[in-house]
């Protein structure tokens, strides 16, 4: 070995980012293999030292000094040892060197393999560590083939696959097309690290959201639900920890421009951006849109909740097939019952079983949700109090209208009587006229 070998080294260090020192240690380690499949002795007793600058070698078998030998490939005479050194002593360690060129062509060609083997070993382990990092991130690809309805996608250093469950139904994958996947797993292989890519996952708009909002990459506005039917509609809840940032509004964008973004990546899946409280009613009332909800009941023990919608709107809340009741219910994390006005009335009514109560707008409501309701009464009825003094003053301010009235309608029964005295003058002067003729 010489300077061109570490030369050699150091080219591959910079094109591969293999460092020198690892494939130098490979290479002691592919020597001392092949001395040892030479001359079959142990690894301990041989070590091999590399020079980083000029590429030396220089190999060394230990040998144990004894009286008699009787393994000669690791043993040595003490009699022999004194030829050289009259200190040695039964026992004590031999250093023999030996000949890099003594090792023969098969003991190089196996020091050659296994260097090529650990150079392979530890670009897929960086491979691997450079991917493992990205894990549920979003990462570019181009699609480079499909087979058995498997999309091979070319991301790089290495190769991603995308099962047809991670494929969203209505996209289609032509080779060479650019897209953007998100990583659910990173494996080893005998060919390297392989990534398991999807179009389906929740975390995809997440992560689509965050390359196109700066406030939620500063942690401002927060994410903090999602619920997905990939191809078709995905509701998505956000919240700001700063209250002159709305966090809808910085979803949307001007003009709609980084909401449009996340849409055209996938290929124009719907999207409903709406604002998240402490309140859960609301939440639920909001995650319902474009349906108008009339009132929320809530049940905390069961998870559950009935959402009262008018009859018009039961169709809208449902949505087709039931998907924007069933991603409202993802969203919340609770299973949403959805009544109309009529259907909640007649239901609760027929029950011979019901013991309730009529709310304030009519709706009979059951035993269990009486509290919410009175307590909701009882709020109204202390911001009517004001109200009801208002009404009772209005009769004091009208006495003056009501008695301009009655005056307007006596003036007008003067003025009745005076036309009909008229009229009777007219009918009495005719017959006067008659006798003078």
């Amino acid at each position: 070995m010489n300077k061109e070998f570490i030369d050699a080294l150091d080219e591959l260090e910079k094109d591969k980012g293999i460092p020198k020192e690892q494939l130098l240690e490979a290479l002691q380690r592919a020597l001392v293999s092949a001395y040892k499949g030479r001359n079959k002795s142990a690894e301990e007793n041989v070590t091999v030292e590399i020079d980083p600058k000029t590429g030396e070698i220089e190999i060394l078998h230990y040998k144990t000094v004894v009286e008699e030998v009787e393994d000669p490939i690791n043993e040595v005479s003490l009699a022999e040892m004194l030829e050289f050194d009259s200190d040695y002593e039964v026992g004590d360690i031999a250093e023999f060197p030996v000949e890099v060129e003594g090792l023969g062509r098969i003991a190089a060609q196996t020091a050659k393999q296994v260097v090529f083997q650990t150079v392979r070993d530890i670009e897929r382990g960086m491979i691997y560590d450079e991917y493992i990092g990205k894990l549920n991130e979003i990462i570019s690809g181009n699609v480079q083939r499909v087979s058995n309805e498997t999309v091979f996608v070319n991301v790089g250093r290495t190769e991603g696959l995308m099962s047809p469950s991670e494929q969203v139904r209505n996209e289609r994958y032509s080779v060479g097309s650019r897209m953007k996947f998100f990583i659910i797993d990173v494996r080893k292989s005998q060919k390297g690290p392989q990534l398991f890519l999807s179009r389906t996952h929740p975390e995809m708009v997440k992560r689509l959201f965050e390359l196109e909002v700066p406030e939620i990459q500063d942690g401002i506005v927060l994410i903090e639900s999602i619920a997905r039917e990939a191809g078709s509609r995905t509701k998505i809840a956000v919240s700001s920890s700063d209250e002159n940032v709305d966090p809808v509004g910085a979803c949307v964008g001007n003009r709609g421009a980084r909401v449009q973004a996340v849409v055209d990546e996938l290929i124009g899946e719907k999207i409903d951006i709406i604002p998240w409280t402490d309140n859960q009613e609301e939440n639920i009332m909001n995650s319902l849109s474009p349906s108008k909800v009339e009132k929320i009941l809530i049940d905390e023990e069961e998870s559950s909740a009935v959402a009262i919608v008018p009859d018009y709107q039961l169709s809208l809340a449902i949505g087709k097939e039931g998907q924007n009741v069933r991603l409202a219910a993802k969203l919340c994390g609770v299973k949403i019952d959805i009544k109309s006005h009529t259907q909640y009335y007649s239901a609760i009514s027929d029950s011979a079983s019901f013991t309730g109560a009529l709310d304030e707008d009519g709706y009979i409501v059951p035993e269990e949700f009486i509290e919410q309701i009175e307590a909701g009464n009882e709020a109204d009825a202390d911001d009517g109090k004001d109200d009801t003094k208002e009404d009772d003053a209005l009769p004091v301010e009208n006495e003056d209208d009501t008695n301009e009235d009655d005056a307007i309608q006596a003036g007008n029964e003067d003025d009745t009587v005076e036309a009909d005295t008229s009229e009777t003058d007219d009918e009495s002067e005719e017959p006067v006229e008659e006798d003078e003729k």
